[in-house]
């Protein structure tokens, strides 16, 4: 049987700087060079925990046009750089990544792990002959782990290589159709401008032998908790995402430089449920890439929660009380009261108070609901922040 090498499925970075945390982001099955093996379908599930996580789930079916073969493949994850806090097992074992499961037509795959050259193959690099750029005790901790300082190896010469952590194992694929299923959960990134943010990498699915997703879908969202999230619309402009569980509402929106936004993007708002967007021929030349609502804080001007984009700067307090606001502190005590209640609102709670029923009913993303009965169980950790740290 020919072996094929494949590279490049779950494509990670950890970048840290001052301001902005970024760690993992997923990526399609990529042949080296392939002209028998097309996608023929994909269904991708991204759900977005309230624990920093987020949880993806793959299934693709793979049309076999050649004979019966054995096909190496590969899942990357660059090592994370700029965080020093951070390590990694030379064996390749990514800090970022857990659970990582696969099965090839319904049969687990055991797999193998080690670091190589990004992109490159799935050899794995003899780590006893690299060290880490400028790391002048070579690299290592008391453990025997790498200290993550830097994304690059450098040998003797100095030769900077990007290098990846690799998943990899060989598999059967039989004449015809074949079913590849993964799933992992990785750490989302954040910034000072959004909780979370993740990306998840199409374009390489061109580089099959069909250039394409025959059958695409692709779904985001969460069973549990309240979700809102702004999706990059480039890639989604022919159709727009639908609800499919739970309850929700899905907008267009266009950049808003002045918003700090410089992409036009949908807005979903989700309680307890997913969206979900369906292509034919699908040909991505852009990537995935989801967010929590982004905003800038400066003074009391902008902040944001877990639901909705909330401009303080722009809160309309005539409409809500039916007069200009008499001072700052009175300003201040409702815009702690409205953040307080944003986790019941989330919900559906129907507010009796009359300001905060204008409010609310003036915010698009809330979604009333009297069946909705009041449980602090259903609380996320940041909800319960919301509402103790603005009393």
């Amino acid at each position: 049987m020919a072996a094929l090498a494949l590279a490049l499925m779950l494509f990670g970075i950890n970048a840290k700087g001052n301001d902005s945390s970024y760690y993992v982001s997923g990526n399609q099955l990529v042949p080296v060079d392939e002209k028998n093996i097309a996608v023929a379908k994909e269904v991708l599930t991204i759900e977005i925990g309230d624990d920093g996580y987020a949880y993806v789930d793959v299934d693709y079916v793979f049309r076999n046009n050649g004979p019966a073969k054995s096909v190496t493949m590969g899942f990357e994850a660059l090592l994370p750089y700029n965080e020093g806090s951070a390590s990694i097992n030379p064996k390749g074992i990514h800090p970022y990544i857990k659970n990582f499961t696969v099965e090839v037509n319904a049969v687990s795959i055991p797999y193998s792990t080690g670091i190589v050259a990004a992109g490159k193959s799935m050899k794995p690099l003899d780590m006893k002959k690299w060290r880490y750029h400028n790391d002048d005790d070579g690299g290592n901790n008391a453990s025997g782990e790498w200290n993550l300082d830097s994304g690059f190896l450098s040998n003797g010469k100095d030769t900077l290589r990007e290098v990846s952590c690799a998943y990899y194992f060989k598999a059967h694929f039989k004449h015809g159709l074949n079913e590849v299923h993964h799933t992992y959960r990785y750490q989302m990134g954040s910034s000072v401008v959004n909780r979370y943010d993740l990306e998840y990498k199409l374009s390489p699915a061109l580089r099959w032998a069909n250039h394409q997703i025959d059958d695409f879908t692709l779904r985001i969202g969460s069973k549990k908790g309240i979700k809102h999230f702004w999706i990059s619309d480039k890639l989604f402009r022919p159709a727009p995402f639908k609800v499919i569980s739970g309850k929700g509402k899905v907008r267009r929106m266009k950049a808003n430089p002045d918003k700090y936004v410089h992409f036009d993007y949908t807005e979903v708002a989700l309680r307890y449920g997913m969206v979900e967007w369906k292509a034919k021929n699908f040909r991505p030349k852009s990537e995935l890439f989801v967010t929590s609502p982004m905003t800038v804080h400066y003074g009391i001007g902008v902040t944001y929660d877990t639901y909705g984009f909330f401009d303080m700067g722009d809160l309309d307090f005539k409409a809500v009380f039916g007069r200009e606001e008499n001072d700052d502190n009175e300003y201040n005590a409702f815009v702690s009261r409205v953040l307080r209640n944003m986790p019941y609102a989330g919900r559906g709670y129907v507010f009796r108070d009359e300001h905060l029923k204008k409010f609310f009913n003036s915010q698009w993303w809330y979604m009333p609901d009297p069946s909705w009965k009041m449980s602090a169980s259903d609380f996320s950790a940041h909800d319960n922040e919301l509402i103790n740290n603005n009393k």
